[in-house]
């Protein structure tokens, strides 16, 4: 018999904040791009502009990260300090608790008394208990701080650079706006597929999806922009 290999996501929150990153980084500056090309001519303009959105996009969500990051560990060190008190000031209430907990997970009645004695004889590892089971609350990792607005920002930056390459390298907007479709659809496709993967979803829907809805945002502010000129 083969041996059982199980895939799973070990950082589940970097994950989360590189896919935040990237999703915003390949769709806003090319919406931007798409945009611009309806009413400048002038690639150099486009890729002045975009480049400038880049930094502030990177800039902009990776303290967005920071804060959530941030909020996340403050909310957690608040909810564990209270916890810490009642355990300490109601401890049968809280006993109760864990084992109304354990009930909800299957233990047998007749073993609930040993169980909850064996959690309960270390306060500490009690309110982790009850802060899991009880709050739905994980004890956050503190180098998130700094690596979430680090994965968010770089995403971001390196999603916003792809669709404009082209426009580095042609002088005309008109010249370089299909090829930055091109390469934007592509690189929105490999990006829905690696989601995708990541995330146990079907590979080929997620890849259409993101897809379909970065090629929405640049279809309509192409429009706009045709529009508004």
């Amino acid at each position: 018999m083969s041996p059982h290999h199980e895939h799973h996501i070990t950082s589940p929150a970097s994950l989360r904040d590189f896919v935040i990153g990237m999703s915003d980084g390949l769709t806003v500056p090319f919406a931007l791009a798409a945009g611009l090309s309806g009413t400048i001519d002038a690639s150099s303009l486009i890729v002045i502009a975009g480049i400038a959105e880049i930094a502030a996009g990177s800039i902009s969500m990776g303290l967005g990260g920071y804060l959530a990051a941030k909020t996340e560990k403050e909310h957690y060190e608040s909810e564990h300090k209270r916890e810490l008190q009642e355990v300490e000031l109601l401890p049968k209430v809280e006993a109760k608790e864990v084992a109304d907990i354990l009930a909800d997970f299957g233990v047998p009645e007749a073993e609930l008394p040993v169980v909850v004695a064996a959690i309960c004889a270390h306060p500490e590892k009690w309110v982790d208990f009850m802060m899991r089971f009880e709050l739905g609350l994980e004890r956050p990792d503190p180098r998130r701080l700094l690596q979430s607005p680090l994965i968010i920002g770089s995403a971001y930056a390196v999603g916003g650079l792809v669709p404009l390459l082209p426009y580095m390298f042609v002088p005309h907007a008109s010249q370089a706006l299909p090829l930055s479709i091109a390469i934007s659809l592509v690189a929105l496709v490999a990006f829905g597929a690696f989601k995708g993967y990541c995330t146990g979803q079907r590979v080929w829907r997620s890849a259409a999806q993101t897809a379909i809805i970065g090629s929405l945002a640049a279809a309509a502010a192409y429009m706009i922009a045709k529009l508004v000129s």
